[in-house]
């Protein structure tokens, strides 16, 4: 691209915006001294950029209409084949549609990123490839991964396989769908807020939300650096643990990573729960918006536990109950400051960036209006809070982040794993396309109170299906202590064999 020295007009807008006074020989003196910097910016300019290779052959795809994809699942279907062996060989994956695969096209939910093409794949991607996985495509998502309700991606709302016009959660909405429908073994989904558990509770799969930067985020679309997760979404626990020990482990890349510690995860899987001790807590269950019949499942997803072999007890984490409270300034004022006037990417961090990806999403601006009303709403309250508190309560709330991590650690010592409702209620109905906007925004975001928490504080988290509620599928949560996958793993496994959990 030609770089520009900027004009004399254009060096004043800059002093203007910027609330600064300059007299205009002033303003011709500092014009004159950016010179040396245009001349680096140059030099940048011409140098290769430095990106991963892409090695598995691929073609754009297609995108599948009617008959082919009765939930609205996929974006687009592109056959990608991974090595000639390994251990995920004859496993199909889906990708949700934030994960970068090169030469493939990419829109994140969103009309004002539609035409993007990524020319690099994902950590995740490349491992999986690595590891003789077949890619099947990419799963529709919503707009820019803001939505826990399945209706706000730009090509219309996604369906639960379970009923059809109810949601099938999100943000990771086309991945879970396409795992329930049986239309892949695998997908990745992404959770911010709860976007790989929601959809698995939804849609009954299993979602695992990993320690925050156990699995590489190289690649993949970022909200917000501190809450940005990736991970499995399986119809068996075994492919959720299996996949995790091909996604888990630093790549050199990802600034998330550090202190990474990962294990073998699918030799936790014959453990049991015998001994170990499982905190019900108190305060995840009787939200104003709880469904009698998702605390009841849950509670006897408690009791099935025992009958297991481990201790169950109620245990209370009072400050659980302002989680979402805490993540709103980190997820709202974070993700206008990185994923909006950041193009994506923001700054000051160390790893891969996106070069293409900001370049493409940076055309927002000129679309605004376009953009889903889920994002607009967490975009003014970024902005206004921002603007006029200077950023104080996003970094306060990140202060007592450590506060809330805190009281999940105490009860974490005294006990193996946490047990609540993934969610408060089961999929709801897939607003009209004519809803009023209250409707729209609160399908979007009514239903994380239990799951934001995790992200703000990363600890490991996952979505197993404990029975059916007014014939929809209900979750429970387990929640693990940091790098401590493979108890959650034990604990699921002896749940989901212990009978059919359409039946519990």
């Amino acid at each position: 691209m030609s770089i520009e020295k900027p004009t004399l007009s254009q060096l004043e807008d800059i002093v203007f915006d910027l609330g600064m006074t300059l007299t205009p020989e002033r303003l011709l003196e500092f014009h004159s001294l950016m010179d040396a910097a245009v001349a680096s910016y140059t030099i940048v300019d011409e140098l290769p950029d430095e990106k991963p290779i892409v090695t598995y052959p691929r073609t754009p795809g297609y995108q599948p209409i009617g008959a082919e994809n009765p939930h609205n699942a996929w974006y687009v279907k592109s056959i990608v084949k991974g090595a000639e062996s390994g251990p995920l060989l004859g496993k199909t994956v889906a990708l949700k549609d934030n994960v970068c695969l090169a030469g493939v096209p990419m829109m994140n939910g969103s009309a004002t990123l539609e035409g993007y093409m990524p020319d690099q794949d994902a950590t995740i991607v490349t491992r999986m490839l690595d590891a003789g996985a077949t890619i099947l495509g990419k799963a529709h998502c919503e707009a820019f991964c803001l939505s826990g309700g399945s209706h706000t991606g730009a090509l219309g709302p996604v369906h639960n396989p379970h009923k059809r016009g109810y949601s099938a959660g999100g943000s990771s909405s086309g991945s879970a769908a396409l795992v329930a429908a049986g239309d892949v073994d695998f997908a990745i989904g992404g959770d911010q807020g709860g976007s790989i558990r929601i959809p698995a509770s939804f849609c009954g799969i299993y979602g695992m939300k990993g320690t925050w930067g156990l699995v590489p985020y190289t690649g993949v679309m970022p909200i917000e650096t501190t809450i940005d997760h990736t991970g499995p979404m399986t119809a068996t626990v075994a492919d959720n643990a299996l996949l995790l020990e091909v996604l888990a482990g630093p790549d050199g890349l990802d600034p998330r990573q550090a202190g990474c510690k990962t294990a073998r995860y699918t030799e936790a899987l014959g453990r049991g729960v015998q001994g170990m001790r499982i905190g019900i807590v108190t305060e995840g269950f009787g939200w104003a918006n709880s469904q009698e019949g998702v605390d009841a499942k849950v509670r006897a997803a408690g009791a099935r536990f025992a009958e297991l072999g481990a201790v169950v007890e109620e245990v209370s984490v009072p400050m659980h109950r302002i989680g979402k409270d805490i993540w709103s300034p980190i997820g709202n004022e974070g993700l206008q400051v990185q994923m909006m006037h950041g193009n994506g990417m923001g700054f000051n961090w160390k790893g891969q960036y996106n070069v293409g990806l900001m370049d493409a999403h940076a055309s927002w601006r000129e679309r605004a209006n376009d953009l889903s009303d889920s994002l607009k709403i967490s975009m003014f309250v970024g902005e206004y809070f921002t603007k006029h508190y200077r950023g104080r309560f996003y970094a306060k709330a990140q202060n007592i982040a450590r506060r809330l991590g805190a009281a999940y650690d105490t009860a974490l010592g005294q006990y193996d794993l946490l047990l609540m409702p993934t969610l408060p209620m089961v999929a709801t109905p897939i607003p009209d396309a004519d809803a009023d906007l209250t409707t729209y925004v609160m399908r979007a975001f009514e239903m994380i109170a239990n799951t934001a928490p995790t992200d703000v504080t990363g600890h490991p988290a996952m979505s197993i299906p404990c029975g059916l509620s007014d014939g929809l599928p209900v979750g429970a949560m387990l929640i693990g202590k940091h790098w401590d996958e493979s108890t959650i793993y034990a604990a699921a496994a002896a749940f989901e064999g212990s009978g059919n959990w359409r039946e519990f």
